[in-house]
């Protein structure tokens, strides 16, 4: 894993950079030649050209779970969440993680500490099953064009190395356990279990049984102190 002066960046495998082009035929080894950088006010311009015009989807701008419910519907028009999210950046707090393949970002990962999400804090299902402090990834976005070759998995092992860089010592998740085959992407943006497995998280709570709670403990020994107290 090679560390680059000034921002914490962590690749699947070191690799010369590479120009990225979207119609060019992609296999899962393309993965190795991503890099994984959290978004600061130097690579703004990369999210926002990720996201493009849609925020996303629907001028979410990954504020869903972060805003007020009425702020975030509020902030679908004008620009408001991606101005609110642009806020929460230049004030220098974490927000995710984008994945860069050549000088281009192809997707993105929510990342900040689970006090930040207003949305899981308030939520019934999925309560703190402790108190240790946890890092969320409520949500994932792939550019169409890099979807299904197997971009979600290197995110998420991208997202344990940077935990490990920066004393993070659990991840926790919340996956959708599909029902079907195929399913539209837009309802799979807070992740698919089965990826989530892949990279090593495991379930740790199902009072969602189709939106299971899942870990990925970077510290064991948190780990060994949770079982214990169970």
């Amino acid at each position: 894993m090679r560390k680059r002066k000034g921002k914490a960046k962590h690749r699947a495998e070191p690799t010369e950079k590479k120009e990225c082009f979207a119609d060019q035929n992609l296999t899962e080894d393309f993965t190795r030649h991503l890099f994984f950088e959290p978004v600061t006010k130097g690579n703004w311009d990369k999210f926002v050209d990720l996201f493009g015009e849609k925020g996303a989807c629907g001028n979410c701008w990954c504020m869903y779970y972060r805003a007020k419910k009425t702020d975030f519907v509020k902030g679908k028009i004008k620009n408001g969440n991606r101005d609110a999210m642009k806020k929460i950046v230049w004030s220098g707090r974490p927000v995710g993680l984008l994945a860069i393949y050549g000088h281009k970002a192809i997707a993105w990962l929510a990342l900040a500490p689970r006090e930040d999400f207003l949305k899981l804090e308030s939520s019934r299902v999925h309560k703190r099953i402790d108190q240790n402090p946890v890092w969320a990834i409520p949500c994932t976005f792939i550019h169409k064009d890099y979807r299904r070759h197997g971009v979600s998995v290197a995110l998420l092992k991208g997202a344990i190395e940077y935990a490990k860089s920066v004393g993070i010592k659990i991840l926790e998740a919340y996956p959708v356990i599909p029902t079907q085959k195929k399913w539209p992407d837009s309802f799979l943006w807070v992740g698919i279990q089965k990826s989530f497995a892949r990279a090593g998280f495991e379930i740790v709570d199902t009072t969602s049984r189709s939106r299971p709670m899942m870990r990925y403990y970077v510290d064991k020994r948190v780990k060994k102190s949770a079982k214990r107290d169970s």
